[in-house]
């Protein structure tokens, strides 16, 4: 099966969905190789960043999901690196 590296990048201006982002990130946890979130108090925002080696599928299954979340933002890079599990 092949597999793509990439960082999905999360802004979180609605903690009441916050719930359901946790839910789709531990459905998608075998895949993920890191996560970091940082508070931005100043804005009131939340900001996560998710490192993420996965088949094409689903990285785009993840990041629609969470975009479907109210008050969630969220966008994809991609790696060129591809690789065969």
């Amino acid at each position: 099966m092949e597999t793509r590296i990439a960082v999905i990048g999360i802004i979180v201006e609605d903690m009441a969905s916050v719930p359901k982002l946790n839910a789709l990130l531990h459905d998608y946890s075998q895949y993920v190789i890191g996560r970091m979130g940082l508070p931005y108090q100043k804005r009131g925002v939340h900001i996560i960043s998710v490192a993420i080696d996965a088949p094409q599928d689903a990285i785009s299954a993840l990041s629609g999901g969470i975009g479907r979340l109210n008050g969630i933002s969220v966008k994809t890079a991609y790696s060129n690196v591809v690789s065969q599990s």
